[in-house]
């Protein structure tokens, strides 16, 4: 009886062992793809800071000014005045449910009345 509980015991104890040596392993494999992770994000990181000053390097005004100048002719593109700008509450928003266009001509009219 007592050789049978330590064969019992025994193949418990090999079996906990292989449990814990596989577990070891699985945890070793996320802790590598959690640091390549981690890596990626830190080469994005450096990526999208590089591309955010690039960003800001295409759009400083001096150069868009130069480029409008440039390519008027083809473009046709006028300075910025404040009577273009509007109010919020100027802007005419779609009419949820109304297909219909007579609606957002009539709210387009009252609009350009406002600006007139």
């Amino acid at each position: 009886m007592r050789s049978l509980v330590y064969v019992a015991i025994s193949f418990v104890v090999m079996g906990l062992a292989f449990w814990a040596y596989h577990q070891n392993y699985q945890t070793q494999a996320v802790l590598k793809e959690t640091r390549a992770l981690q890596g990626d994000i830190a080469a994005l990181r450096e990526r999208l800071s590089v591309l955010r000053a690039e960003w800001a390097y295409l759009n400083r005004p001096d150069r868009l000014r130069d480029l409008a100048e440039l390519n008027f002719d083809r473009l046709r593109l006028l300075p910025l005045s404040p009577e273009q700008f509007a109010r919020v509450a100027q802007v005419a928003y779609p009419i949820p449910g109304a297909e219909d266009l007579e609606n957002v001509t009539t709210v387009r009219g009252e609009l350009e009345g406002a600006y007139q």
